[in-house]
This record gives C-alpha cells, sequence and structure tokens, in this order.
C-alpha cells in the first residue's frame, strides 16, 4: 500500500554526501590558517616564500572561486547537478597534486588557484542540489549542512596543519575529494531537473529514493510539473525572467546578503585570526587560538542546522547581524585603547580577554545566521528557470568580496588603524539589520511555488513584506 509520508533519513542522507565536497572546499579556505610561518620557512618542498607571497596563496583561491561560479551555473542545466557536482572532483585532485608536487611558488599558486576553483563551484551547486531534492520542512536544514560542512572543513585544516607536517596535511586534503566522489556517487539526480528534461520516469525514481520506496510521489510530480508548466506557457526565457518581480525582488535580496555576508568581514577576521589574538597580547598560542575558533564555528553553525526550520530565515540572520556587530565593535574598541595609548599596560593586561571575547562573539553569530542562510536563499528566491544563473552571478559576487576583504584587510589595517577596520566592518553589519528587517522575506514552510507566487504578488517593504505575512 503506497503512502504519502515521506522518510527524512534519505533526504538526510543525500544531503549530507554532497556535503562532503564542501567539507573539501572548507579545506581550500583553512589551508594556510596554521602553516603560514612554514610556508615562509620553506616546509613544503624547500620551497621559501615571503609575508606577500603567503597572502597570495592563501587569497588567489577566492580569485578561482570567483571565476567558475558563473560556469558552473551553466554546466549544472547542462549535465545535471549530481553530475556537474561529481565532476568537480576533478580540479581538486589536480589542484592538490600541483601543490603536493610543486617546485616552485608559481606551481603552488596555480594549485591553489584550480582547487579555490573547485571549491566556489561546490558554493553554487550543492545549495542547488540540496534545495532541489528537500521537502519543505527540512529544506532549511539541509540547505544550512553547507555551511556546517565548510566550517568542519575549515577545522580539519586547523587541526592538522597544527598536528602534521606540510606535506601529510596536503596529502590528506588530496584524500576528501575522493571520498565524497565515492560516497556522492550513489546519490539520485534531483527530481525537477529530471522533469526539467521530461523524464518523469527518473523524477519518480529520483523522489522514491529520497522519500521512500512506500511513498507515492504523484502528488508531488503533479506540483512540479504545474510549476514547470506555468512557466513554460508565460514563455518565461532568461531575458523575460529578469523582467518578473519575482526575480529582480530575489536577486536585490540575494546579491546584498551576499555583499553583508563578506563586507561584515569574516574572512579577515578567520584569516588573521592568529594575529588579532598575538596583537592583542594574548598568552594563548595562536595556533591554538585559531582551532579554538574553528570548534566555536562548528558548534555555532550546527545550532543554526538544528533551529533554522522552526525560528526561520529572518530571525537569525537579524540576530546574527546585530551580534556580530557587537562583536565587532568590542573587538574595535580593545584596540582603539592599545593602538591609540588610551589605556596603560595594567589596563590592558585586565582587559586581556576582551579581544578574544569580540571574536567569539562575532564567529558565533556569524554561523548562527549569516554564514549558512545567504547561500540557502539563494536557491530559494530565484525561480527555477534562472536559478542556476542567478545563483552563479551570487557566488560570483561573494567570491569577488571574499577577495578584496581577505587581500585588503591588512593595508586597511596599517593605513587606517586595526581598530577602525573593524569599525567599518561593524557599520556595514548594522546597515545589514535595516535591509533584513525591511527587505528579506521569509522562506520557512514554504514551497518553492508557493514562495514565487508571495513575491510575484506582495508589496516589498514593511508588514506587508512576506517575511512577516503569507497571502490567504
Amino acid at each position: 500500500m503506497r503512502q504519502n509520508k515521506a522518510k527524512k533519513l534519505p533526504q538526510y542522507l543525500a544531503g549530507i554526501s554532497v556535503c562532503m565536497g564542501a567539507m573539501a572546499a572548507g579545506t581550500v579556505l583553512g589551508w594556510t590558517g596554521n602553516i603560514s610561518k612554514e610556508l615562509e620557512l620553506g616546509a613544503l618542498n624547500d620551497i621559501t616564500i615571503d609575508e606577500a607571497d603567503v597572502g597570495w596563496v592563501g587569497s588567489i583561491s577566492n580569485l578561482g572561486g570567483l571565476l567558475v561560479c558563473f560556469p558552473i551555473g551553466i554546466i549544472c542545466d547542462f549535465i545535471g547537478r549530481k553530475n556537474a557536482t561529481l565532476l568537480l572532483t576533478a580540479p581538486f585532485l589536480l589542484g592538490w597534486i600541483l601543490i603536493l608536487f610543486a617546485q616552485n611558488l608559481a606551481m603552488i599558486l596555480a594549485g591553489r588557484f584550480i582547487v579555490g576553483m573547485a571549491g566556489g563551484a561546490f558554493c553554487v551547486a550543492a545549495p542547488l542540489y540540496t534545495s532541489e531534492i528537500a521537502e519543505k520542512e527540512i529544506r532549511g536544514t539541509l540547505g544550512s549542512f553547507f555551511q556546517l560542512f565548510v566550517t568542519c572543513g575549515i577545522m580539519l585544516s586547523y587541526i592538522l596543519g597544527y598536528a602534521v607536517s606540510v606535506k601529510v596535511f596536503t596529502i590528506v586534503m588530496t584524500a576528501i575529494p575522493i571520498i565524497f566522489c565515492v560516497s556522492f556517487a550513489f546519490q539520485p539526480e534531483t527530481p525537477i531537473y529530471r522533469l526539467k528534461q521530461k523524464d518523469e520516469k527518473e523524477a519518480r525514481y529520483s523522489l522514491k529514493r529520497l522519500r521512500g520506496s512506500n511513498y507515492d510521489p504523484s502528488h508531488e510530480i503533479q506540483e512540479l510539473n504545474a510549476v514547470l508548466d506555468e512557466l513554460k506557457n508565460n514563455n518565461v526565457k532568461i531575458s523575460d525572467s529578469l523582467k518578473k518581480r519575482s526575480t529582480k525582488i530575489a536577486a536585490i535580496v540575494s546579491f546584498s546578503l551576499m555583499f553583508f555576508q563578506q563586507a561584515g568581514g569574516v574572512n579577515a577576521v578567520i584569516f588573521y585570526t592568529s594575529d588579532i589574538f598575538t596583537d592583542s597580547g594574548s598568552s594563548l598560542d595562536p595556533k591554538e587560538a585559531t582551532m579554538i575558533v574553528g570548534a566555536i564555528q562548528i558548534i555555532a553553525t550546527f545550532i543554526s542546522s538544528l533551529v533554522i526550520d522552526k525560528l526561520g530565515r529572518r530571525i537569525l540572520l537579524l540576530t546574527s547581524s546585530l551580534f556580530m556587530a557587537v562583536g565587532l565593535l568590542i573587538l574595535g574598541a580593545f584596540f582603539s585603547l592599545k593602538l591609540r595609548g588610551l589605556a596603560d599596560a595594567e589596563t590592558l593586561e585586565t582587559l586581556g580577554l576582551l579581544p578574544i571575547v569580540g571574536l567569539c562573539v562575532f564567529i558565533i553569530a556569524f554561523s548562527l545566521g549569516f554564514g549558512p542562510i545567504p547561500w540557502m536563499i539563494a536557491s530559494e528566491l530565484f525561480p527555477s528557470e534562472i536559478k542556476s544563473v542567478a545563483s552563479s552571478i551570487a557566488g560570483t559576487l561573494n567570491w569577488l568580496m571574499a577577495f578584496l576583504i581577505t587581500k585588503f584587510y591588512g593595508d586597511m589595517s596599517a593605513s587606517l588603524g586595526g581598530d577602525v577596520t573593524f569599525y567599518i566592518f561593524a557599520g556595514i553589519c548594522l546597515i545589514g539589520i535595516v535591509f533584513v528587517f525591511f527587505v528579506v522575506p521569509e522562506t520557512k514552510d514554504k514551497t518553492l511555488a508557493q514562495i514565487q507566487r508571495e513575491l510575484n504578488k506582495e508589496t516589498l517593504g514593511g508588514i506587508d513584506n512576506c517575511g512577516f505575512q503569507d497571502k490567504k
């Protein structure tokens, strides 16, 4: 006897397996975190590099991510979400092998650029896949798995960079994409993609794989086909979709959230965590401090995955932005006291824990909201005919901002002062609060079709924003 109650476990397993690739992306971000000094001393194949070179080694992966975000959206539409994601194993392996056997700085930079391409592509492909396989009740949780596994990858990099040689560290990095490929190869393609290809038989197979063998997918297939037929009947080409109200709102929300995520300074804070601890005068080993921050980020992101489908996206974004600003203001205040001679050495020693508190508040707040949600909400808001391309553009903006902030944070800090830099980041977070309150809609417990209907009908702004109420 068929039933319509879907199992959640297969969806969780599919989400976890695709996010193993997100862990691989996290290792790209965290690779230089605890080995910068070792790289300068030639720990990787006796290649000695200076501090400026280390900065490029750390940031060039962002350029790789920026370059590939747009093409991966097209590839996802051409060969499917699953195949496109599996394809990313190749650049991961190529990049890490180049780094592992590097004979000069150019090979290291080339390898970092290529693994950055793979990591950037995952930032588009993985959220796209999870948004199309999940039921509305757990779509937020599955979507937040992406950021959770990224933080796990960052943490793994911190631990290995502290515990083993650079060579062994890089060998382990090479193995992670292989583990992803093996685990994800057995998962189904998304039902939406199958239906877009007019393959209802495979769409049914995907839904039964994802919802359980006793699940009757007929009603869900009918709903998805209705959405796709509506798009087809309305002659919705990409050029036409750009004129739709829902697309315009989705673009404003998604691109702005990507901007606020990076312009709030998260990559600068993470990449320069050890320097922040050192400059604060803390006696804690900077490498150990980096691992503590990584652990805090994992815990906070995991908590976010548990509550995102209960509390909703908006409340988490508002809370996240507020406390990110608080953490940055704490950091700014301490460095104002220290750098501008506003407090004596004894007072600074008494306040030594202040920057650590500010850093932890910032990381926790970011991980609860602005870490996972911007990636997820882009895949929720855009209509399906433009989702891949639009998500790619959003990802490109994110990686561009990440590169600019990471590369020039040191210059900003040197010219303006570390305290002023933190105040600027805090100001951007406060502006983000206003933006989220007045513009960002709520998508909790809503199907993708319902989100499109609401974005096309409701007034943007104030209490008429669909973040505050639903159409009845």
